[in-house]
C-alpha cells in the first residue's frame, strides 16, 4: 500500500456502500461543519492541500486498482464487497478523474461553529457512492482547521495582553510571540507540514520547516512564511559540564555577535545563569550587541520561574517603563518560555506578568505538542454528513436527529443533529449563517466551487489565507 493510492484511502466499511445505498440512488450531497467544541469559531484551512496532494487530476489508474484489489480482497476475506468495476467505470468514463463537485468557503475564513464550511456531491449518477467514500480523506481537514484555530485563539490572548501592557512599538513583533516547536512531537512528517503551515496562518515564528514547505508548494507562498533564529539545546550547553557553562555561553555570543539568538539556560541553575553569567560576567558583551539574546528556561513552574527570572534580569540589566506603565528590559535581552505552554496556560502566564508590572513584550513563547499534537477531531467536533440525496429522480432532504439519554436519564435531542437539504453559507448583517440553498435568494452563497471533475477551479495563496484569518 502506498499513500498515493486514493483507492485505498477510505475506511474499510465504505467499500460495501455501493451495495448498501438503496437501489435507484443517483446523488449523495454532504456537508462539513464544526458542530461546536473548544472555540466558538473555526478557521477553515487545509482543504487545498488535500485537493492538490490527493484528488487533482488522474488519480484512479489500472495499476492502482490492481494494487488496491489485492489488498482489499485480503482485508475482507470475501469477493462480494469490493467492486472493481466501480473504479473501472471512473477510468473509462472520466479518465481516472473524480466526478465530484466540492464547494467551500475561502481558505482562512473564520466561521462560527454549527455552520457549513464545505459541501461535496457526485456529478455522475453512477458514482453516487463516491461522495462519502471520500469522507475519510477529506475529514482530515479537521486537523489543519483545528491547529489554525488554536493558533489564532492564542493570538487573541496575546493581543489582549499587548493591548493592556505593551508599547506601541512592540506590536511589530507580535507575529513572533508564539513559535512552533512541535515537529518532533508530531505524529508524522505530513502532520508536521500540515499543522505547521496551519500555525503560520496567524504567526510567523516556527522551527517546523515542513510547515513552510507546505505553504510554498500548495499555497504558492512567495517565500518561507515560517522564520527562525540560531538557538542552542542542552547538548551544546552541557558539553563542558557545569563548570564550563559560562564558557559555552561566551562561545555562543562570540559566534553570533549580531542578530537574535536564543540560549537554553536551565541546564544546571537558571537563576545563577541569569544573575552571575548573563547578568554579570557577560552583561557588557550582551548590552553592546547589535541584536537580542533570548534566554530560555526549560523547567519548573512557568509562572514562578518567569517572575523570578524577570526580577533578576531587571535588577541586573535595568529596565524602562513604557507609556502604559509597564517595565521593559533593554532591547538586547528577552525571555522565551517553551516548557508547559498551551492554550490554557498562556493567559495565566501573561496575567502574572501584568500583575507584576512587567510588559508582555518581554516574553515570547514556544509551543510543541500542545500545538500540533494535543488536538483531535472532537476539539471542534468536526463532522461530514449527508444532507440531500436523489433516488429514482426524486430529491430527498436527509437528516439525522438522534435522541440521546443524559447523565440523569432524561431524553433529549443530541447536538449531533445534522442539517437537511442543499445548503448555502451566507453573511447577513455581518454574521455567517447556514440556510437552505433557495432561501433568501438575495443573500449570496459564500461557498464557491473549488474542485469539479478532477480539476481545481479556485485556489488561494498563503497571503490570501493569512489576510482572511487576520484578527
Amino acid at each position: 500500500m502506498t499513500t498515493e493510492n486514493l483507492i485505498l484511502l477510505a475506511d474499510a466499511y465504505k467499500y460495501s456502500h455501493h451495495k448498501l445505498y438503496v437501489p435507484g440512488t443517483q446523488l449523495i450531497y454532504s456537508y462539513l461543519e464544526s458542530r461546536g467544541g473548544k472555540f466558538d469559531e473555526t478557521v477553515f484551512y487545509g482543504l487545498q492541500y488535500f485537493l492538490k496532494a490527493y484528488l487533482e487530476g488522474e488519480v484512479i489508474t489500472k495499476e492502482k486498482l490492481d494494487e488496491a484489489e489485492s489488498t482489499l480482497l485480503e482485508v475482507f476475506g470475501r469477493t462480494d464487497v469490493f467492486d472493481r468495476s466501480r473504479f473501472e467505470y471512473i477510468i473509462s468514463k472520466h479518465g481516472g478523474r473524480l466526478p465530484v463537485r466540492i464547494k467551500a468557503v475561502a481558505e482562512g475564513t473564520v466561521v462560527p461553529v454549527r455552520n457549513a464550511m464545505m459541501t461535496i456531491e457526485n456529478t455522475d449518477p453512477e458514482c453516487f457512492w463516491l461522495t462519502n467514500f471520500l469522507e475519510t480523506l477529506l475529514m482530515q481537514v479537521w486537523y489543519s482547521c483545528t491547529v489554525a484555530s488554536v493558533s489564532r485563539e492564542i493570538k487573541k490572548v496575546v493581543k489582549q495582553y499587548y493591548d493592556d501592557t505593551a508599547s506601541a512599538a512592540a506590536y511589530a513583533g507580535i507575529d513572533f510571540v508564539l513559535n512552533d516547536f512541535g515537529f518532533r512531537g508530531a505524529s508524522s512528517v505530513e502532520s508536521a507540514g500540515i499543522g505547521g503551515s496551519a500555525h503560520l496562518v496567524s504567526f510567523a515564528g516556527s522551527d517546523t520547516i515542513p510547515g513552510s514547505v507546505v505553504a510554498k508548494k500548495y499555497y504558492n507562498a512567495a517565500t518561507a512564511p515560517g522564520l527562525s533564529i540560531p538557538a542552542t539545546e542542552h547538548s551544546i550547553c552541557t558539553l563542558l559540564g557545569e563548570a564550563g557553562e559560562l564558557d559555552i555561553f561566551r562561545h555562543v555570543l562570540n559566534n553570533f555577535p549580531t542578530g537574535t539568538i536564543a540560549c537554553v539556560s536551565d541546564s544546571y541553575n537558571i537563576f545563577r545563569a541569569c544573575e552571575e553569567y548573563w547578568g554579570t560576567e557577560l552583561k557588557e558583551q550582551i548590552l553592546s550587541r547589535d541584536g537580542t539574546l533570548v534566554i530560555r528556561p526549560d523547567s519548573g513552574d512557568p509562572v514562578k520561574t518567569l517572575l523570578a527570572i524577570f526580577d533578576i534580569l531587571m535588577k541586573k540589566f535595568g529596565f524602562t517603563t513604557n507609556e502604559k506603565g509597564y517595565k521593559v528590559l533593554p532591547p538586547q535581552v528577552r525571555v522565551i518560555q517553551g516548557d508547559g505552554i498551551s492554550y490554557s496556560s498562556i493567559p495565566g502566564i501573561f496575567e502574572a506578568l501584568k500583575n507584576a508590572g512587567i510588559s508582555a513584550e518581554n516574553l515570547v513563547l514556544g509551543m510543541g505538542g500542545a500545538l500540533l499534537q494535543r488536538v483531535n477531531r472532537d476539539t471542534q467536533e468536526f463532522a461530514l454528513k449527508c444532507a440531500y440525496a436523489e433516488v429514482n429522480g426524486k430529491g430527498i432532504n436527509v437528516q439525522k436527529m438522534p435522541v440521546e439519554m443524559d447523565a440523569s436519564g432524561n431524553l433529549r435531542t443530541s447536538f449531533k443533529k445534522s442539517k437537511a437539504g442543499r445548503l448555502k453559507l451566507v453573511k447577513d448583517n455581518g454574521s455567517f449563517k447556514t440556510l437552505p440553498l433557495h432561501e433568501s435568494p438575495e443573500l449570496e452563497d459564500v461557498m464557491h466551487t473549488v474542485f469539479e471533475n478532477g480539476v481545481i477551479t479556485r485556489s488561494y495563496t498563503f497571503e490570501e489565507v493569512r489576510k482572511a484569518a487576520a484578527l
